[in-house]
C-alpha cells in the first residue's frame, strides 16, 4: 500500500458495518524513524474516530510460511468502532499528511480487515 489512494475504498465500504472491525497491519519497514514519526501523528486521529491500537509488535520470524516471502518486521493491531471510522481516517487531510512518513518508513504495507468471531476476552 503506498497511500491512502490505494485503499481499496469500495471494497471496505460495501462490506458490512454493524460493528467494530480490527485492522491487522503487517508491515516490511526500511526506515524505523519515519515510521514513529508516522505513527505519533496519527495516534490521536485513530483516537478522535474511537479506535485504539490492541497489540503492537516486531515479527521475529516466519514460523509457517516461506521464510524470506511471508516475513514482516512489524505488526500493529487497531480496531476501530466501525469501518467507516477507519475510512475517515484514512481520507482525511490530517492522514494525508502524515502518511508522507509513513511512504517512507515502509517499503511494503498489507491492512487485513477483520471482525471478530471469537475472543478469549469476551464474556460468555
Amino acid at each position: 500500500m503506498a497511500g491512502p489512494k490505494e485503499i481499496n475504498t469500495d471494497l471496505i465500504a460495501k462490506l458490512p458495518d454493524a460493528g467494530p472491525v480490527v485492522m491487522v497491519n503487517m508491515l516490511r519497514l526500511r526506515d524505523r524513524a519515519a515510521y514513529k514519526r508516522y505513527s505519533e501523528l496519527t495516534m490521536p486521529l485513530i483516537k478522535a474516530r474511537g479506535g485504539t491500537v490492541l497489540w503492537a509488535g516486531d515479527g521475529d520470524a516466519v514460523a509457517f510460511g516461506d521464510a524470506q516471502a511471508d516475513h514482516w518486521d512489524y505488526v500493529v493491531l487497531v480496531r476501530y468502532p466501525t469501518r467507516a471510522a477507519f475510512l475517515d481516517m484514512m481520507q482525511s487531510p490530517e492522514y494525508a499528511a502524515a502518511n508522507a512518513h509513513r511512504e517512507q518508513g515502509v517499503s511494503k504495507h498489507v491492512i487485513l480487515a477483520s471482525t471478530e468471531t471469537y475472543s478469549k476476552m469476551k464474556p460468555a
